[in-house]
């Protein structure tokens, strides 16, 4: 048994988010007991309308989760854990793609592996209408490789996570930052001694292209250095670590959308 959890927001693609569901229902070999679906903040009456189809179909399976006003990815998140019945929690973006044996590798490894807190594997990242495919994301996939890894970039993707809700919640839950919720949280649970682990099997679509990119701008990094001067106060990162990777950071967010394309694709 297991959980998967969403949060949608007003500005999503109400065709994406059926979409999304029917690769995390219809299309899984092993399919999950519970969905629970944030809405952070009121939603359009086309993402209602697709919620509303959802809930008559699936009934006691979906569960959704209204806030009275948008409250960001991190802190709706934490709300929803609220909800999930299952000790195993799958996450999933509201415009991604779940492959059909995501679930069934995943439940089997964290089953396989009691001592791993968290969990993902690769992703391959597409343009916006899923006809070509961009890039794929590979991650260390030992827990000793990923502790050093995490020191200079996310170690696992969080559109295909699954985690141990009691571990999660043992440290708190996501930091409420507007961008790098994940990112807090797996350094957050590294820093308590928690191991995390990737598969090495492609198991979800995320759709990214240039709008993805042009996003990671000058704001993007105001938020990715709260993001480590955070990592910085809680011990995970060193002063020479915070430095370096506020640098970097800075060089690709402050270049021109031509070298950002560059670097995303070929140099991460």
């Amino acid at each position: 048994m297991f959980t998967v959890l969403l949060s949608v927001f007003h500005q999503e693609n109400p065709q994406f988010l059926h979409e999304s569901l029917l690769s995390i229902y219809d299309q899984q070999t092993l399919k999950p007991h519970q969905i629970v679906v944030v809405q952070d903040g009121p939603l359009t009456p086309e993402l209602d309308a697709v919620l509303a189809k959802w809930k008559e179909k699936l009934g006691d399976v979906l569960t959704l989760v209204p806030l009275h006003k948008n409250v960001g990815l991190g802190a709706s998140l934490n709300e929803g854990l609220k909800h999930c019945t299952s000790e195993l929690v799958a996450r999933m973006d509201t415009d991604d793609i779940s492959l059909p044996n995501r679930f069934a590798q995943q439940v089997q490894f964290m089953k396989d592996n009691p001592t791993i807190a968290a969990s993902s594997a690769v992703l391959e990242e597409w343009n916006q209408d899923l006809t070509h495919c961009i890039s794929t994301r590979h991650l260390p996939t030992k827990p000793f490789e990923i502790a050093k890894f995490a020191h200079q970039r996310s170690p696992l993707s969080h559109p295909l996570a699954i985690f141990r809700k009691s571990m999660v919640q043992s440290v708190g839950g996501y930091h409420p930052l507007r961008k790098a919720q994940d990112y807090a949280l797996w350094g957050l649970l590294l820093s308590k001694g928690y191991q995390l682990a990737n598969l090495p099997d492609v198991l979800l679509k995320m759709r990214a292209g240039d709008s993805l990119t042009a996003r990671r701008n000058k704001e993007f990094l105001k938020r990715e250095i709260e993001l480590f001067q955070y990592l910085y106060n809680i011990g995970f990162l060193n002063k020479y670590e915070l430095y370096r990777n506020i640098l970097q950071r800075s060089i690709v967010r402050l270049s021109p959308g031509w070298v950002k394309k560059f670097l995303y694709k070929y140099a991460r």
